[in-house]
């Protein structure tokens, strides 16, 4: 059987202009490398799975690659790029703090320092959760960020910058990176999808999107799982029920048996959801943010911002018009009140129903 490699890894960015959605950062970079105005010591900081320590090894490959093009992007054809990508680099060293954290690893670093490349122009550092390092382990470590040698370079990676020490901080560059935007996702996912020839609807995608709360790699993870789940073939409502999500359709469902002030109906779906097993923070969320689409739905000049289907477009519009403005508005209110008190509720699943009863008594 071919081993089986998970997507994060598969399709991994090589280069600075395939990371998605950290431009900010990777023009930044790409320019400090053009310019010769390269940072002793970079601290990437951010939430996890945003290409932190993607970033952290297309900056070490590029700054030793000895002929970049134009565009500041490593050539992948020189003996550097060649051995770097074979994983076997001697001048780029990978450190994970999590499990060598102790001051000794630190001085065991601190040493190798000390040796020049004996091929390449610098010798790079990547220590990835930085945070994690022990308080002795930080200071050994002080003179070394601040006075290292013309051609080591050190790329420190974290999820929680305020447990790195003041001291490390004042001595390197700080690039904060962001949470990867649903829209990026999805267009990313698409890629590895038809690269994987695997059938989806842009709804799943979302949904996988959405999940992963800005995360690349756990949206990557979600997709290889929702893959095998679907068979390969990523509809909405396998993906909803394998995630304990809510679908649109029932959104779409819940909304008609409002209008109806059908409570029988409302209460029987929602217990329908809660057996599936949903979040009922993301369900009062979701709700919100359904109602809202509703409203933008009612100008055709704002459809762009659902970001929906043709299809999905039409049905937003008529369900909207169907409920009129003030309805929704109200609706909205209710529905976003709700959202916001739930953490301060006792019992958590009557909370819900209760405010279900009232969006459909009206």
């Amino acid at each position: 059987m071919e081993n089986f490699v998970v997507s994060a890894r598969k399709y991994r960015p090589s280069t600075f202009a395939s990371v998605v959605g950290q431009e900010h950062i990777t023009t930044t970079l790409k320019n400090a490398i053009k310019t010769g105005q390269l940072a002793q010591a970079f601290l990437f900081c951010g939430p996890r799975g945003v290409g932190k320590t993607t970033c952290a090894r297309i900056l070490a490959k590029t700054i030793n690659c000895t002929n970049p093009t134009d565009d500041m992007e490593a050539c992948n054809e020189c003996e550097s790029c060649r051995s770097f990508n074979d994983m076997a680099s001697m001048n780029i060293f990978e450190l994970d703090a999590a499990s060598n954290n102790s001051v000794d690893d630190i001085r065991a670093l601190v040493e190798q320092v000390q040796v020049p490349p004996q091929t390449g122009k610098y010798k790079i550092y990547i220590i990835d959760e930085v945070h994690m390092l022990s308080q002795s382990a930080f200071n050994a470590f002080l003179k070394t960020l601040e006075e290292p040698p013309s051609y080591a370079k050190f790329i420190l990676a974290t999820t929680e910058r305020h447990k790195v020490i003041a001291t490390i901080l004042s001595r390197c560059q700080v690039y904060e990176f962001k949470r990867i935007q649903d829209i990026d996702i999805v267009n990313y996912l698409k890629h590895i999808a038809e690269q994987e020839h695997v059938t989806y609807e842009d709804a799943a995608l979302k949904l996988i999107a959405r999940k992963a709360e800005g995360g690349m790699r756990d949206a990557l993870s979600t997709f290889d799982q929702l893959v095998s789940f679907t068979r390969g073939n990523l509809t909405e409502k396998a993906c909803a029920e394998n995630l304990s999500m809510i679908d649109t359709d029932c959104y779409f469902e819940l909304m008609d048996a409002f209008q109806r002030k059908d409570v029988a109906k409302v209460m029987l779906k929602y217990d329908e959801m809660a057996n599936r097993g949903i979040n009922n923070q993301q369900f009062l969320t979701g709700l919100t943010e359904y109602i809202r689409n509703l409203i933008v739905s009612l100008d055709a000049s704002m459809h762009l911002l659902l970001g929906a289907n043709e299809e999905t477009n039409k049905r937003y519009m008529t369900q909207a018009q169907q409920c009129g403005l003030p309805t929704l508005l109200w609706y909205l209110n209710l529905a976003s009140d709700a959202d916001f008190r739930y953490k301060e509720a006792g019992n958590k699943r009557l909370f819900v129903e209760v405010t279900l009863m009232k969006l459909a008594a009206g």
